[in-house]
Order: structure tokens, then sequence, then C-alpha cells
């Protein structure tokens, strides 16, 4: 069976820690799908404007030679991982292990586990981050 691989982020200012999560999502895959959020999905849940448009973050995203496929990332909810899963036929999610063990991604796990797809954590590139980038030139 074809393994349909998916991560996904913010991807603003985009840096090492945002391209060690993809590669080592694509060796894990046959097939790598990355969601980027959109503009307004990042303001309404992290309450910050990205730096850079959306429209270039997912340009930049999809030029990445481990991406086969970008798309837009309109929800952080679980009914909307649950969607993307289903549309796409994604079998295996790949997620930061900071996230791992939150009652969050615990809830996900369980949910997406009742339609086939296996949650994956990959290392976190430790010391970098958009957050710390926008610290270091003063936006907030």
């Amino acid at each position: 069976m074809k393994k349909i691989g998916y991560t996904s982020g913010v991807y603003d200012m985009f840096h090492i820690g945002h391209l060690n999560v993809i590669m080592r999502a694509k060796k894990q895959c046959d097939y790598l799908i990355v969601g980027v959020s959109t503009d307004a999905v990042v303001e309404k849940n992290k309450h910050k404007t990205p730096i850079i448009p959306f429209d270039e973050r997912i340009a930049i995203v999809e030029s990445i030679k481990y991406v086969d496929k970008a798309i837009p990332q309109e929800r952080y909810d679980i009914e909307g991982k649950i969607s993307t899963v289903m549309e796409y036929g994604i079998n295996v999610m790949f997620v930061g292990s900071d996230w791992q063990g939150t009652e969050k991604w615990n809830k996900i796990e369980i949910e997406l586990a009742k339609i086939g797809c296996e949650v994956v954590y990959l290392p976190h590139t430790d010391g970098i981050s958009s957050t710390i980038l926008r610290e270091k030139i003063g936006k907030k």
C-alpha cells in the first residue's frame, strides 16, 4: 500500500527546523502532502499575522523537492484534520515531537486512528523557531 504522508505548518520565515520536519517526513512515506496555514487561520488561532504572505509561503513550500503537493490549511481543529485525511487518502500524519503527549494531540491520535491514519512524531530542531526569529527582528 502506498504510504501517503501529511504534515503542516505556517512556514513563516522558512528555516532549517521547517526543512528538517519535511525531509524527515518524506523519508517515511511515498508521497508527501504539506499543508500551509492560511493567513486567516494563523490570525484566528495564533493571534499574529505572518510576516510572509500565504501565497509566497505556499510557493516556497511547493518548490521544495521533498514536497509532492502543497495545500492550504484552513483549519487547526480535529475536524479539519479528519477532513484533510479523508479527502487526500492520507494514512500517516507527521507532527513535531514538541506536540507529543499533549492533550490536543492525544485526542487527535485517537480520532485519526479510527479512520486508519497513524500519527508519527518527528524530532524537533532545538534552538530555532519562527517565534525566535520574530523576537530577533523585534516583531511580535
